[in-house]
């Protein structure tokens, strides 16, 4: 009979091709952990990972199990979880994935609303980079929220909606005051001016720098920074430009002193996805955890972009 007790630790193996990690992962030695990968090669009659230099690669077979088991593994654990989902029974902590802007703006009513309806539930909140989407299914999470034009055939999800790139500077900007007067952002003072970039998260403005490529230009960058609050804080005392999508403007230009302004370059609008594996699409305390989730974040992009397009519009 198939020990099927070895999964878990094959699993681990297959994900950080570290046994030193593994071991710590699953609690217990190192020489424990190479015993039990000496009865995996035993097991599926193949080597699953060889060392090369200081670091293991994964054989065909290995790269097929890393593909197949997290699906069967979630399959098998779904065997347990109830037809139904009780709110107030469950325990489950979920785990969503997004920006930085999200933690901010949205995830307290979420949380909120999990702890009206499931009070013995909880988050854990991790922040997202989209070129991480092709390793969602090796990644512990439950629900990504994220840029994307294409949603991958292994994973599920719901369109959130689109949003285009703005420019957001402050109010006392000279190229804003002077826009005043003849309405538009140029091409060249948008490349000459000082940018304020985003580093977490990575996928926020990064077309405008393909575009602009393909221009023969290049922004210049002031500063780089991880978080959107230290970004605008930088906006109101620094000239420099941000660019972001429309929601995200509008939304900190109701607190804060900051014009936007039309993007001077021609981007295609972005597209918002709330997604999650294949293999917690018939999972009820998934199901329920998604549909919480889902209209907080639609909402908020609605509402946002609709404010926006009324400063845009007001601004002409």
């Amino acid at each position: 009979m198939n020990n099927y007790k070895l999964l878990p630790a094959l699993i681990s193996i297959l994900q950080t091709r570290n046994l030193t990690e593994s071991a710590r992962q699953l609690n217990v030695t190192q020489s424990a952990m190479s015993k039990t990968l000496q009865q995996i090669r035993t097991a599926f009659h193949d080597k699953i990972v060889i060392r090369e230099a200081n670091q293991f690669v994964l054989t065909h077979k290995g790269e097929e199990l890393k593909l197949q088991l997290p699906t069967l593994m979630q399959t098998l654990d779904n065997l347990y979880l109830p037809n139904t989902m009780d709110a107030n029974l469950c325990r489950r902590q979920f785990t969503l994935a997004s920006s930085d802007y999200v933690a901010q703006a949205i995830l307290p009513s979420i949380c909120w609303d999990l702890a009206n309806h499931a009070p013995n539930a909880s988050i854990e909140y991790q922040l997202w980079h989209k070129d991480n989407l092709t390793e969602l299914a090796d990644m512990p999470l439950d629900l990504v929220s994220t840029i994307t034009d294409m949603v991958p055939e292994n994973l599920h999800g719901k369109s959130i909606g689109e949003d285009k790139l703005v420019v957001v500077c402050r109010d006392s900007h000279p190229l804003y005051q002077r826009k005043r007067d003849s309405n538009t952002l140029s091409l060249v003072d948008y490349v000459n001016a000082k940018h304020i970039l985003i580093s977490g998260g990575g996928d926020k403005d990064s077309p405008v720098d393909h575009a602009l490529t393909v221009l023969g230009k290049k922004r210049q960058v002031f500063a780089s920074v991880p978080f959107f609050q230290s970004a605008i804080e930088l906006l109101l005392k620094t000239d420099t430009l941000l660019t972001t999508p429309l929601h995200i403007a509008a939304d900190f230009a109701q607190t804060h002193d900051l014009q936007i302004m039309t993007l001077p370059v021609d981007i295609k609008p972005q597209q918002y996805y709330l997604l999650w594996h294949a293999k917690h699409h018939h999972d009820p305390e998934h199901t329920w955890f998604r549909e919480c989730c889902y209209p907080f974040l639609k909402n908020h992009l609605a509402r946002t972009k609709e404010f926006g397009m009324k400063l845009l519009h007001a601004d002409k």
